[in-house]
């Protein structure tokens, strides 16, 4: 019974739903929204508008490239203070070692009759000019070389008839280079 009263109830739904198709006459579809059209002032104030984010666009755009140019230069500028602080911190550190190299050349000098601390000596002195070669730590040439007051710091000046005139007779103090840069001057004496 259940059954009957819900395919009555079904039959009754469809019936109404007939009468309401039937009743209700097909509307008409509405219209395709037209485009609406844009009145020679509107059409002015849409290219200003377009104007004016173009132009702030190309704005943008420069502070960008500007920034970025502005960033690479400080990249540049911190390498190359970075490379200067290093070689003035190795020319620095070679300056007071260098001391050490100058008595390590008197010593070789010096007379000594203890063959085994002469070697000792002399071997401590080559790993010296070693650690130097690989540092970049060039000796200036002096002896016999003409005068330069660059590389030269003259301390005497000697009546030498056996030298030429402004050429350099006799080393005091060897002079050494680091790449391209003076350390430390040769002192010299010149013959006049």
């Amino acid at each position: 019974m259940a059954k009957e009263k819900e395919d009555i109830r079904k039959e009754e739904a469809e019936a109404e739903e007939t009468k309401q198709t039937e009743a209700s006459p097909h509307e008409p579809e509405a219209p395709a929204a037209e485009s609406p059209v844009e009145t020679p002032e509107e059409e002015t104030d849409w290219k200003a508008a377009l104007e004016q984010k173009e132009a702030e666009l190309a704005d943008q755009k420069d502070q960008h490239l500007r920034l970025m140019a502005e960033y690479q230069n400080y990249r540049n500028r911190t390498a190359e203070e970075k490379k200067k602080i290093y070689g003035d911190a190795k020319m620095d550190c070679v300056k007071e070692l260098l001391h050490v190299m100058d008595s390590f050349e008197r010593a070789l000098e010096a007379p000594c009759s203890d063959e085994n601390y002469k070697k000792g000596v002399e071997l401590t002195f080559s790993q010296i000019q070693k650690a130097f070669e690989t540092l970049g730590v060039t000796e200036i040439a002096a002896l016999g070389q003409p005068f330069d007051p660059n590389v030269h710091n003259a301390i005497k000046q000697v009546d030498d008839s056996d030298t030429e005139s402004d050429t350099v007779c006799e080393v005091f103090q060897k002079g050494y280079m680091l790449g391209d840069r003076l350390i430390r001057p040769a002192m010299v004496a010149v013959a006049v």
